[in-house]
């Protein structure tokens, strides 16, 4: 029997594997403008130089600016649990001037409340057809 994986549902968008992992984001090295994901096309209009970029790792903990419940499973090519359990999603504001959208996880959606601290987590969001875990990054209540 082949040994479960755990890959990330996309590549280059936080460290991985890491046990604290972090989002990878870009940081133009002209007019200091964070952006995440880091591709350019996300620079600061007014900065003429998109090619003074560097890939930056964005802290860890931030505070969560606002949230909404997810009561239905979402579309495809998300794919949910059976049966679906609502959970909280929120934007979160981190030191590096950015707030970065996440699914809320370590509480009941009836918990989250706004401004409480939370830290970037990598969890589980389904398996694949051969029974690996896809992971991404999520918001931990602290």
């Amino acid at each position: 029997m082949a040994q479960k994986k755990a890959y990330p549902v996309y590549e280059n968008l936080f460290t991985w594997p890491s046990d604290e992992p972090q989002l990878i984001a870009g940081r133009c090295r002209t007019c200091g403008t964070y952006y995440f994901p880091r591709s350019y096309v996300m620079h600061h209009p007014e900065c003429k130089n998109r090619e003074a970029t560097e890939d930056v790792l964005l802290s860890r903990e931030g505070k969560l600016d606002s949230y909404t419940v997810q009561c239905f499973p979402p579309p495809p090519p998300f794919k949910n649990p059976d049966p679906f359990v609502p959970y909280g999603i929120g934007w979160v504001s981190v030191p590096e001037g950015l707030s970065i959208l996440g699914i809320i996880t370590g509480c009941k959606p009836e918990e989250i409340k706004m401004h409480m601290d939370v830290k970037l987590v990598v969890e589980k969001v389904w398996e694949d057809s051969e029974g690996n875990d896809v992971v991404t990054w999520k918001w931990k209540k602290i």
